[in-house]
């Protein structure tokens, strides 16, 4: 009855049909941004940009320099960068704010905006108060017909402009009705709200004169959808697309990630940088192994985690966190080792030198595949605004594509054979050690878990 009811909650979800040409996936960092930029080159109607941040550094400064370049050249192009309100607003460690000074990427925004003569605006997105309670993770760009899907932002390592890369998902989609119902919602629900200011401009208002602008604005969020008009989604019964987004407890993307997992008969293969699945996704993986599903989770080890700090530099709170992960998946493998002994359960650990893996997604009996920024944690389920595109493919058009991403993917894993070959809390650097016995003694740990 769930699986029937899962189905028919899936197959009720407008959608914009597809064909197979037009969607493109890549598999690499480099190749991601090497396609950004001859994109905005040759854009000849819009630009829009929506990622957490865009840093100023050599890789940022690229992209800024790259839409500075486009609008000179074509001035009516409709250009727009959204990023997070608080993120763009944090200074580096040991900077400190002066009065009526920016500082972080948006002193670098009006920097570069006095610096030219073209107007390129950056908006500022408050998904919430404070950003350790919400921020702004809506990800896609669209540039003309163009939809880049990606979970990166904009930075050095993101586009592996030097050394290291941070491995991630990349897609396009060459789409008019996709690109415009992605678009309307940004215009719509985004930048028509009072609590969004410039953060280009000098007169950008503080946090707390907008606070309770911010608090109607997420109230309206919650409500907020993409909006398909009835002349797009026609014919949506072979390869279509949905857009979906949500902020809140029990929002419309988080019912679709439990109902694909609840609606998998063979095959479940999931991605995530962070491993510390919501309560409802581990319900749903056990039901699946339970009804004999093959299972295969991608999760970065504690060493190719952003937040990792080698054990031979000085040590930060936050590099906790990847330890913090780690003893949450030795504890899943310890419930289910039957499981993996029998290799119905597949935990799949990414590592590749020095680089970082921030993955996200899931693909589900070689028919649904769904291309998101959620990190499959608390946080996504609860806090952030999130969106994802599910592609539904009953005819396995894409299904090349899709098992040579996985195999890009899978070429730097190793699998885990017993949860023992996990370390435990007692083999961890002693800084580490003691912090996760303090935290666990006032069960700040379970709060770490809720909100990082």
């Amino acid at each position: 009855m769930r699986f029937l009811s899962s189905r028919s909650s899936l197959a009720a979800l407008s959608s914009i049909p597809l064909k197979a040409e037009n969607v493109r996936t890549l598999f690499s960092a480099a190749q991601y941004r090497a396609e950004l930029l001859k994109l905005i080159a040759s854009a000849k109607h819009r630009i829009y940009l929506c990622a957490l941040y865009l840093q100023n550094d050599e890789a940022g400064a690229e992209v800024m320099q790259a839409l500075y370049t486009a609008k000179a050249a074509r001035p009516a192009l409709d250009i727009a960068l959204l990023v997070d309100w608080h993120r763009a607003q944090r200074g580096l460690i040991g900077e400190t704010k002066q009065p009526g000074k920016m500082i972080g990427n948006a002193a670098w925004y009006q920097t570069q905006s006095a610096l030219h003569r073209e107007s390129i605006p950056v908006y500022g997105i408050p998904v919430q108060t404070s950003e350790l309670f919400g921020v702004l993770h809506l990800k896609g760009f669209v540039i003309d017909d163009e939809v880049i899907y990606s979970g990166a932002s904009i930075n050095n390592v993101y586009l592996h402009k030097q050394d290291k890369y941070r491995h991630d998902r990349y897609l396009l989609i060459h789409n008019a009705s996709l690109a415009n119902t992605m678009v309307d919602f940004i215009r719509r629900d985004l930048l028509c709200s009072a609590a969004v200011h410039r953060l280009d401009r000098p007169e950008t208002p503080a946090t707390r004169a907008i606070r309770n602008d911010i608090r109607h604005f997420r109230a309206k969020l919650k409500q907020a959808r993409y909006s398909i008009a009835s002349e797009q989604r026609q014919d949506a019964s072979g390869l279509c697309v949905t857009p979906i987004v949500g902020v809140g407890k029990n929002n419309p993307l988080n019912r679709v990630i439990c109902q694909l997992l609840a609606t998998s008969r063979k095959q479940i293969t999931i991605c995530t940088p962070y491993f510390n699945f919501p309560l409802a996704v581990t319900r749903e993986v056990n039901r699946a192994l339970k009804r004999g599903v093959k299972v295969d989770i991608v999760v970065g080890d504690k060493a190719a985690n952003d937040f990792y700090i080698p054990p031979d530099q000085p040590f930060k709170v936050i590099a906790a966190l990847p330890y913090l992960y780690e003893a949450n998946l030795r504890r899943f493998a310890k419930s289910h080792q039957a499981e993996i002994k029998k290799q119905q359960l597949n935990l799949h650990l990414w590592k590749e030198g020095d680089n970082t893996y921030h993955l996200k997604g899931l693909w589900i009996d070689d028919e649904y595949a769904l291309m998101t920024g959620n990190n499959l944690n608390p946080r996504a389920f609860r806090l952030d605004l999130e969106n994802a595109l599910l592609l539904h493919d009953p005819h396995h058009e894409l299904s090349a594509q899709w098992s040579a991403e996985l195999a890009a993917i899978m070429q730097h894993t190793t699998i885990i054979q017993h949860y023992q070959h996990l370390e435990k809390i007692r083999d961890y650097p002693d800084e580490v050690r003691r912090l996760l016995a303090r935290l666990s003694t006032v069960r700040l740990d379970r709060l770490a878990y809720r909100v990082l």
